[in-house]
């Protein structure tokens, strides 16, 4: 089937899955990428992108300054600007609340944008990560009800999961194959052409939009799963003072063994999705024991990781009420600057019940964002003082090349939660 002449694209939300794929787009299609982050948007047409997923240089290559050209990234606020787009693409985080239920308001707000703007004959398009149904059943009912128009007779719908990997500058939007589908088989072969004219990985378009929102929630739930058996493992293979690391490196040369490492799982997708596959299930009557066991666990290890750090300082005789301790990192992962759901907060957290001054280090973080989010301070540089104790939280390239002996009082600790280290560390997850 071929594309239709003269697509314009709106993609809605400029963060780490939208803004890569805006920036993708741009380079053969006219797009309006929308944010109702007015700063978010200053700072794009500045040509700086703060997550630090495009350069700056890749990024000023396809910026323009008039919606209207025929191709390029036009990046704005106001939804004037996206009413002649004929797709749309919903790029919008899909957090829980405090209760790890699924919060569906960025997806119903950025719906009800989109509805005001909507015409006969275009396209919705979901990435965001969900629930089986909730394109369908949620989503399409918002859109109708502000526009007025009929789904599937004036404007059609499709989902198309992000795969965005943040921080990762190997695998790129464009090389990571794409999962399509549309709320008809004509719509789906439109999205998948969409998709495959930019996707150098190539795409695979599933039979239905529900299909494609389960196969995207079970990739992370699975990833989930796997990581807590191997947390599970650290915390037995600790037990029994064995390297675990060591383990799972013999074990790794079995050809069909799956290379996972314990870690503290946090972020906006492994650490969240499964409980949206979990909410789904139970209200089909089905309580998840393996998913939830596998969440628990996981959310344990903030805590877990504390208490190691403390039983260590205890057996080298450092007076833990009132011991100064570095950490470094508060991100959710290694050269990344997302705070969002990052599970080193709850490490700090135990570590200052235990009446430790815990001082955090991050060169990537947004302090302003770890204020807002987390009531913490964070320091883009190292204080000017000795710690009594160091805890590696998160593997930025910067802290590998750290002289962490002249960080260190005498007598002190290096704990290694990332286990990159190697022997200099005196103890790893």
């Amino acid at each position: 089937m071929k594309l239709e002449q003269k697509i314009k694209i709106a993609v809605i939300g400029l963060g780490y899955v939208g803004l890569p794929l805006a920036r993708l787009f741009a380079t053969k299609y006219s797009v309006v990428g929308f944010d109702v982050s007015e700063s978010r948007i200053t700072t794009l047409k500045t040509g700086t992108d703060t997550t630090l997923e495009i350069d700056d240089t890749t990024l000023q290559k396809v910026l323009v300054y008039d919606a209207n050209d025929e191709k390029g990234l036009y990046c704005t606020s106001s939804l004037d600007d996206i009413a002649n787009c004929n797709y749309f693409i919903i790029t919008v985080p899909t957090p829980v609340d405090k209760n790890n239920r699924p919060d569906l308001t960025p997806l119903y707000k950025s719906s009800e944008s989109v509805g005001k703007v909507l015409k006969k004959g275009d396209i919705v398009i979901y990435e965001s990560t969900v629930y089986p149904g909730v394109t369908e059943e949620q989503c399409v009912p918002v859109l109708e009800r502000i526009s007025g128009l009929k789904f599937n007779v004036d404007f059609f719908a499709g989902y198309s999961p992000e795969r965005i990997n943040p921080g990762d500058k190997e695998h790129t939007v464009e090389k990571i194959l794409k999962v399509t589908s549309g709320s008809t088989s004509e719509i789906g072969l439109k999205v998948d052409e969409l998709y495959k004219s930019v996707i150098t990985a190539g795409t695979y378009l599933a039979p239905t939009i529900k299909i494609a929102e389960a196969a995207k929630v079970i990739e992370n739930s699975q990833r989930d799963i796997n990581i807590a058996f191997v947390n599970e493992l650290a915390k037995i293979f600790n037990l029994m003072n064995i390297d675990t690391q060591e383990v799972l490196k013999a074990a790794s040369t079995k050809w069909n063994f799956l290379p996972f490492k314990p870690g503290l799982v946090g972020g906006h997708c492994i650490g969240v999705d499964p409980y949206y596959l979990a909410q789904r299930a139970q209200e089909f009557g089905y309580h998840p024991e393996i998913i939830l066991a596998g969440r628990r666990l996981n959310d344990s290890m903030g805590e877990y990781v504390a208490s190691q750090v403390v039983k260590l300082m205890i057996k080298k005789g450092i007076s833990v009420n009132g011991a100064e301790l570095l950490m470094l990192g508060i991100t959710f992962k290694e050269n990344c600057p997302d705070v969002r759901n990052t599970k080193i907060v709850d490490v700090v957290k135990a570590l200052t019940e235990y009446g430790i001054s815990v001082v955090i280090f991050d060169p990537l973080a947004n302090a302003n964002d770890v204020k807002k989010e987390y009531n913490l301070i964070t320091n883009n540089s190292i204080p000017n003082n000795k710690f009594d104790a160091i805890v590696l939280g998160v593997s930025h390239a910067e802290f590998l090349e750290l002289n962490f002996a002249e960080l260190l009082k005498p007598n002190s600790l290096l704990y290694d939660v990332k286990g990159i280290l190697g022997t200099i560390a005196d103890n790893r997850l």
